[in-house]
């Protein structure tokens, strides 16, 4: 029988924490009985594992009691890290060492990891992703990115897997993590059988079309700042990103590298996605045709705007209305 560990974090962690324990738990637990009732038996053993005797939530409301101590756990074959309120390098080692220096030396004996939401803060402070693709909450992306700058992060992506390592998107997305791993260790009819039971939509690949864009902002290069505001100031026209370079008396090139250092996009990227972000409110809120909201964010081909806003969402924008504006007129 495979080992399963969940860790239990003390401290810095939320409801959120609560449900991806709780929910990896429930999910593991319901694919070990279909696998036993279909007469394979039970493929994990699943303990939750901390590093103290209990676990207080939300100022005391719900207290969770770990099985065993993480030291006491020789080998293990998969590990979850849940969500947390981790935000940097700093607030991921600050009492998590324990968890930190177990999770590299189990990944070192052959152990698998899966991080779901924000617990890729803990993951990448273990130095394992170094190098590596990842992904997490898009409302922490920044900081992410901030905080371990050797780590691709694909915002955009709803699971990663690779190198033993899988990652998923943000909020309750971990559900699909979950019947992601249950394909992968049991098969693809134990999948089925507990998206089924959980009501999951199975085979979801891309959180992108819950993204909300805000930009990002959390650098020093006050240049590329204006920039970003000159952008998003002028979402009703064409930008030439020659002449937005040329306002700023920066040669093509140079304004391209810093733009990416800054923000990880380039300028073309960046202004796509403003725009984009722009068309979605209106979809969202308004009854305005594709057409109109086209042209309010500077596009005046349907085909490209298409395409645009389905690389950047996943879905069509006549896709995105229907989903998400409940009286829009077409």
């Amino acid at each position: 029988m495979k080992h399963l560990t969940i860790i239990v974090p003390n401290g810095q962690s939320n409801l959120s924490t609560i449900a991806s324990i709780a929910g990896a738990c429930d999910v593991f637990s319901r694919a070990n009985m279909y696998w036993k009732d279909a007469g394979k038996g039970e493929l994990f053993n699943i303990e939750l594992a901390g590093i103290s005797e209990k676990a207080d939530y939300y100022g005391g409301l719900i207290t969770l009691t770990p099985q065993v101590h993480i030291s006491e756990i020789a080998k293990t074959d998969l590990i979850v890290i849940p969500a947390t309120t981790i935000r940097s390098y700093e607030d991921a080692v600050h009492g998590n060492k324990l968890f930190i220096d177990w999770i590299g030396q189990q990944y070192k004996n052959g152990a698998e990891i899966a991080s779901i939401c924000s617990g890729a803060f803990m993951l990448a402070s273990t130095g394992l992703l170094d190098g590596k693709s990842c992904s997490t909450h898009w409302c922490v992306a920044d900081v992410f990115r901030n905080s371990f700058p050797n780590v691709h992060l694909e915002a955009d992506k709803l699971i990663t897997d690779g190198h033993g390592i899988y990652t998923n998107g943000g909020g309750y997305s971990f559900l699909n993590l979950l019947i992601y791993l249950v394909e992968k260790y049991y098969d693809r009819q134990a999948a089925i059988f507990c998206a089924k039971v959980f009501q999951i939509e199975i085979d979801r690949q891309s959180q992108s079309a819950f993204t909300i864009f805000t930009g990002q902002k959390l650098h020093g290069d006050e240049m590329i700042k204006e920039a970003q505001t000159y952008i998003e100031d002028k979402l009703d026209e064409k930008i030439s990103i020659e002449n937005l370079s040329s306002r700023f008396a920066v040669g093509r090139r140079n304004f391209d590298r810093r733009f990416i250092k800054a923000t990880g996009n380039t300028p073309v990227e960046y202004t796509q996605r403003v725009k984009i972000e722009s068309a979605k409110k209106a979809l969202e809120t308004t009854r305005k045709t594709i057409n109109e909201v086209m042209y309010e964010v500077g596009y005046s081909d349907v085909k490209a705007f298409r395409e645009v806003f389905k690389k950047i969402t996943g879905i069509s924008p006549l896709e995105y209305k229907a989903k998400y504006n409940k009286d829009g007129v077409v």
